[in-house]
């Protein structure tokens, strides 16, 4: 117990330090009322599917051949068919985040295939994420139902440069923000959850961990300017998100009214 108590300050060290607030109290106390399991579980199984459909985007947008483009459509098309249309089950979504080979950058890009790399490891995880949360949804007793989004991610999206490079730079810390308040709302949830879901969501933190990481080190490495104050810009952004009041509740809302 010491040594995964000391794991997980580890992990979360640099994330709280990343992150400009806390997650509010009142969101905890919200969080952890038995009523609200089924929202909280509904809505992490979508920010799942969102997380590789955004790296999906972000791959097709800038990096990927036709071949990878229709590659990497095929690999989250199930997921999508389910979480919209439930059409599909977990025996169909077994094993089904994985690439039937791998996928090369277009020529001429020269961080292509440093993007292919962390983020073709990202949506294969954030997926089969997807399928974890689906099976505890149903061990619950649960119905799965879509809901809506949050105001979270497009609070952050509308404040996206839009002219290039500058607007891959502007995504790619708003991923990275996204990722690392996930990192830091499992570990805040989890003492307050039953056993089973509290272990599977401490088991979420490293690989998130390092997606926050893996997101900053492309911006930093696609960018030719220090992007020092672009991280400042939207760590205030996403503080306001989370800690202002907000009338929805969702995973990644900010204070409930």
């Amino acid at each position: 117990m010491m040594n995964e108590y000391h794991t997980v300050n580890k992990l979360l060290n640099p994330i709280n330090q990343f992150l400009q607030c806390t997650t509010p109290d009142a969101w905890i106390e919200e969080a952890q009322k038995p009523e609200n399991l089924s929202r909280i579980l509904r809505d992490h199984l979508l920010c799942e599917l969102k997380a590789a459909q955004s790296a999906v985007f972000l791959l097709k947008r800038y990096v990927l051949t036709d071949e990878g483009k229709e590659q990497i459509t095929q690999l989250v098309e199930p997921y999508e068919l389910f979480a919209f249309k439930g059409i599909g089950s977990l025996d169909t979504l077994r094993g089904k985040s994985q690439l039937s080979k791998s996928i090369k950058a277009k020529d001429g890009c020269s961080y292509g295939q440093d993007m292919i790399d962390k983020m073709v490891l990202l949506i294969r995880e954030e997926l089969h994420h997807f399928y974890q949360v689906l099976e505890i949804i149903e061990q619950q007793g649960l119905e799965y139902r879509p809901i809506t989004a949050s105001r979270y991610a497009k609070g952050m999206i509308k404040h996206v440069r839009t002219y290039e490079p500058e607007a891959l730079i502007d995504k790619l810390i708003i991923g990275a923000y996204i990722e690392a308040r996930s990192c830091e709302r499992f570990a805040k949830l989890a003492p307050y959850l039953e056993e089973t879901i509290q272990k599977f969501y401490i088991s979420l933190l490293r690989s998130e961990a390092r997606h926050y990481q893996d997101y900053l080190a492309l911006a930093e490495q696609i960018s030719e300017q220090d992007i020092t104050d672009r991280i400042k810009l939207f760590g205030d952004i996403e503080a306001e998100l989370i800690s202002s009041r907000d009338n929805e509740f969702r995973f990644h809302s900010g204070s409930p009214v």
